[in-house]
C-alpha cells in the first residue's frame, strides 16, 4: 500500500495532466453542437470535385435569405389594412343636421334655396359616411386595402384613399354647392357641417399586426422538393444557381436532420475522438519542445484554459446568430501565450483551438484561413507588448487582414462586389478593439495563475523600486555591478533573439543577496579593509556562497516572481568560489572542493545563461590592468570557455553559434568601456 502512494505520488504531475486532459476533452464536446455534419466541403463559382451525389432522404429546397426577405416586405406592403367603424355616428349626424339646418337658415333665404341647400347637405353626409371619416390621416398608400369591421366583424371593404379625412369635408361641400349654384351660403353651411361632422373609423393597429403575423408564420421555407436518390449534382459541374441552392438546402436540413440515440452517441464519440486528438498534439508539442512548460502543472491548466475560453465564446456566438462569429477575439490567445510564453507555442496554440472551431462553425475554410493568418500576423507584429503604441499598431494590422481576406473570399465566392456586406467589417473593427482588452486580461491572468509577463518585467526593471533602492543604499558596489550586467545582458539577448526585458530585470536583481553581508565583497568595500582577512578561507567561502541563498531569501520575501528568482539561483551554477579555494589548497591539501562551490543549480535557459556569462565578464573585468582590444578578447574567451569546459551550459538550449556571438557583444560592449583616452595635460 505504501509503495502504491509513492508511486502516485511520484506521479502527481502526469496524473493531473491526464485528468486535465479528460475533463477538457468532455468540456469541449459538451459545448459542442451535437448535430451532423455534411461531409462535403463546396463552394459557389467553384467545380464539385466529390463523386456524383445522390439524394440521401427527401429533402425540400429552401428559400434563400433574400427570397424570405422579399416575401416579408411583399406581405408587408400589400397587408390589408384593419378599421373599426361606428355606424351610430352618422345618424346622429343626420338628426344633429337636421335639428342645426332650421336653426341655421330661418326665414332668410326662399324656400326652393332651402330645399335645394338640404339636399345638398345630405348628399354630403352621404358621402362622406358611404365609407367613413377617419379619427387621424395614415401614410398608406392609395391602393391599401381598408377592411372596416364593426364589433370585430368584416363590414366593408375598400381601397384606403376612398376614406376621408376632417380635411376632405371643406372641399367637398364647397364643390356640392357650387355644382346647385349655392356658393353664396358657403360660409354658414360649412360652418355647421365642421359643428355636427365627427370622426366614426379608427385604426385597429392590433388587429393588422396580428393579420401580418399569421400571414408572415405562414410563408414557406421551401420551393420545391428533391426525392431520395435523384441526382443532385455529378462530378466537375460548376456549384452555382439551383444546384448551390440545393446542396445548401441539403446541408442544411442534414445538420437539423433528428436523430436517433444510437446516431446522437455515434456523433458524440466522434467528437470526443476529434477534440482528443487535438489537445493530445498540443501535450505532445509541449512535452518535446517546451518541457519547461510541459512540467509545470499550473501553466498547462492555463493553457488548456485559454483554448476552452475561446471555443466557450465562439459556441455562444455560434448558437445565438453564427453572423455575429467574427466578433470574438480569438487573436488575442496567441497575444496572450506570447505575453508568457513564446511565439512558437503561441501559434501553435492558437492553430489548435482555430481547428477545433473549424468543425462547427459555418463557411469553416474561409473561417480557419481568417483566423490562421491573423494568427501568423499576431504573432509577426506585436514584438514588445509592454509598449502600448506596438499593441495599437498591431491590432490595426490584424484588423485590417481581416477585411482584406474576407474581401477576397466574399469576391471569390459572389463574383460582385455590389451586394458586399459592410456590416461584416464592422465585426471586425470591433474584433480589433476587443483584442485591445488584452492588457488587462494579462493582468488578471497574472494574479490568479502567478504567471509573469513582459509588461510586469517592465514595472520590476525600474530602478526607482522599493528593493532595487535598497540595494543601491546597502551595497552600491553591487548595485553598480547590476547595472552594468543588466545592459551586458540586454545587449547579448537582443543579439540572439533571446527575451531581452527578462534577461536584463534578472540581471538587476541577481545579486540581491549580497546586501546581507555588503562588506564582505570587493565593489562595496570603500574603506580599503577587507573582513576576510578575519576569517578561514572556508568560512569565507562560505559567506560568498551563501548570497545566493540569501538572495532567493528575498526575493521571495519581496514577492518576486519565479522567473526572476530563476536568475539568483543559477547565475554561478556550480561553480568555485576559485580565490578562496586555492588559498586553502595552500594549506590544506586534502581540501574538499565541494565546500567552495556554489550549490546550482546550472542555468537552463538562454537568458540564465546569458547572465552567467555577462556577470563574470563584468566582475572579473574590473582586474585587467592597462586594458587593450587583445587583452579584453582573450580574457572573454578564457572565462566564457572555462564555464563551457565546466558543462555550465549543459542544461540550457544555447547553441555554440549563439555562445560566439554573446563573445563578441561581451568583446564589443567591454572595449567601448574600457577604451584608451590621450592624457591631457595637467
Amino acid at each position: 500500500m505504501k509503495d502504491q502512494v509513492n508511486q502516485l505520488y511520484k506521479n502527481h504531475s502526469l496524473i493531473y495532466k491526464v485528468l486535465l486532459f479528460i475533463f477538457s476533452t468532455f468540456l469541449i464536446v459538451y459545448l459542442f453542437p451535437k448535430s451532423g455534419r455534411f461531409k462535403y466541403n463546396f463552394e459557389k463559382g467553384k467545380l464539385w470535385q466529390s463523386e456524383n451525389l445522390y439524394a440521401p432522404f427527401n429533402f425540400a429546397i429552401q428559400k434563400t435569405k433574400k427570397e424570405l426577405d422579399l416575401e416579408r416586405e411583399a406581405i408587408k406592403a400589400n397587408a390589408d389594412q384593419y378599421f373599426n367603424i361606428n355606424s351610430n355616428i352618422k345618424k346622429q349626424v343626420e338628426k344633429d343636421y337636421n335639428t342645426r339646418f332650421v336653426d341655421v337658415f330661418k326665414d332668410s333665404i326662399s324656400n326652393k334655396d332651402k330645399k335645394r341647400l338640404k339636399s345638398a347637405g345630405l348628399e354630403v353626409i352621404n358621402t362622406l359616411y358611404k365609407y367613413g371619416i377617419l379619427t387621424e390621416k395614415r401614410a398608406f398608400p392609395k391602393t391599401t386595402k381598408a377592411v372596416l369591421l364593426e364589433n370585430r366583424v368584416e363590414k366593408n371593404k375598400t381601397q384606403y384613399s376612398t376614406l376621408y379625412n376632417l380635411t376632405d369635408v371643406k372641399p367637398l361641400i364647397e364643390s356640392s354647392l357650387v355644382k346647385r349654384d349655392l356658393k353664396i351660403y358657403s360660409q354658414a353651411f360649412t360652418a355647421l357641417f365642421f359643428d355636427i361632422i365627427k370622426p366614426n373609423i379608427q385604426y385597429d393597429k392590433e388587429i393588422t399586426e396580428k393579420v401580418i403575423n399569421e400571414a408572415l408564420n405562414s410563408i414557406s421555407f421551401a420551393r420545391g422538393s428533391i426525392e431520395k436518390e435523384a441526382l443532385i449534382i455529378s462530378k466537375g459541374e460548376v456549384v452555382e444557381g439551383d444546384k448551390f441552392l440545393i446542396l445548401k438546402s441539403l446541408e442544411s436540413e442534414y445538420q437539423s436532420k433528428d436523430w436517433n440515440n444510437s446516431s446522437y452517441y455515434l456523433i458524440v464519440f466522434a467528437y470526443t475522438l476529434l477534440v482528443a486528438l487535438a489537445l493530445l498534439m498540443l501535450l505532445l508539442f509541449l512535452r518535446k519542445y517546451r518541457i519547461e512548460v510541459f512540467t509545470n502543472n499550473t501553466k498547462v491548466t492555463f493553457i488548456f484554459f485559454n483554448i476552452i475560453l475561446m471555443v466557450l465564446l465562439t459556441t455562444l456566438v455560434v448558437n445565438y446568430n453564427s453572423q455575429y462569429i467574427y466578433i470574438v477575439p480569438l487573436a488575442i490567445l496567441p497575444l496572450v501565450l506570447k505575453a508568457f510564453f513564446d511565439a512558437r507555442l503561441g501559434l501553435f496554440t492558437h492553430v489548435i483551438t482555430v481547428l477545433l472551431l473549424g468543425s462547427i462553425v459555418p463557411n469553416s475554410y474561409e473561417y480557419m484561413f481568417l483566423q490562421i493568418i491573423a494568427g501568423i500576423v499576431t504573432i509577426l507584429t506585436v514584438s514588445e507588448l509592454y509598449k502600448r503604441a506596438n499593441l495599437f499598431i498591431s491590432v490595426g494590422q490584424i484588423t485590417l487582414i481581416y477585411i482584406v481576406a474576407y474581401f477576397a473570399f466574399f469576391v471569390i465566392h459572389e463574383t460582385t462586389i455590389e451586394t458586399l456586406k459592410w456590416e461584416t467589417f464592422g465585426l471586425f473593427i470591433l474584433c480589433g478593439l476587443a483584442t485591445l482588452f488584452v492588457q488587462p486580461l494579462i493582468y488578471v491572468y497574472e494574479k490568479v495563475f502567478s504567471l509573469v509577463s513582459d509588461v510586469s518585467l517592465l514595472e520590476l526593471s525600474d530602478t526607482n523600486s522599493k528593493l532595487l533602492k535598497r540595494l543601491s543604499n546597502e551595497a552600491p558596489g553591487t548595485f553598480h555591478h547590476s547595472l552594468n550586467v543588466a545592459n551586458l545582458a540586454e545587449a547579448a539577448s537582443n543579439e540572439i533573439g533571446a527575451n531581452a526585458m527578462l534577461a536584463r530585470v534578472g540581471a538587476l536583481y541577481h545579486d540581491i543577496g549580497k546586501m546581507k553581508n555588503a562588506t564582505f565583497f570587493t565593489e562595496n568595500q570603500s574603506t580599503g579593509i577587507n573582513p576576510h582577512n578575519e576569517l578561514s578561507p572556508k568560512e569565507s567561502a562560505k559567506i560568498i556562497t551563501d548570497h545566493v541563498l540569501n538572495g532567493i531569501e528575498i526575493a521571495k520575501r519581496n514577492n518576486l516572481p519565479d522567473r526572476v528568482i530563476d536568475f539568483i539561483r543559477t547565475h554561478h551554477g556550480t561553480s568555485t568560489v576559485y580565490y578562496f579555494y586555492m588559498k586553502e589548497k595552500k594549506e590544506n591539501e586534502a581540501v574538499n572542493i565541494s565546500d567552495f562551490s556554489y550549490a546550482g543549480p546550472k542555468p537552463f535557459s538562454k537568458e540564465t545563461a546569458i547572465l552567467m556569462m555577462c556577470d563574470s565578464v563584468e566582475a572579473a573585468s574590473k582586474s585587467l590592468k592597462e586594458p587593450t582590444s587583445v587583452k579584453i578578447d582573450a580574457f572573454v574567451e578564457n572565462i566564457i570557455n572555462k564555464q563551457m569546459e565546466e558543462g555550465q551550459f549543459l542544461n540550457a538550449n544555447i547553441t555554440f553559434k549563439e555562445i560566439q556571438s554573446i563573445k563578441k557583444v561581451l568583446k564589443r560592449k567591454l572595449a567601448n568601456i574600457y577604451h584608451l583616452r590621450i592624457e591631457y595635460p595637467e
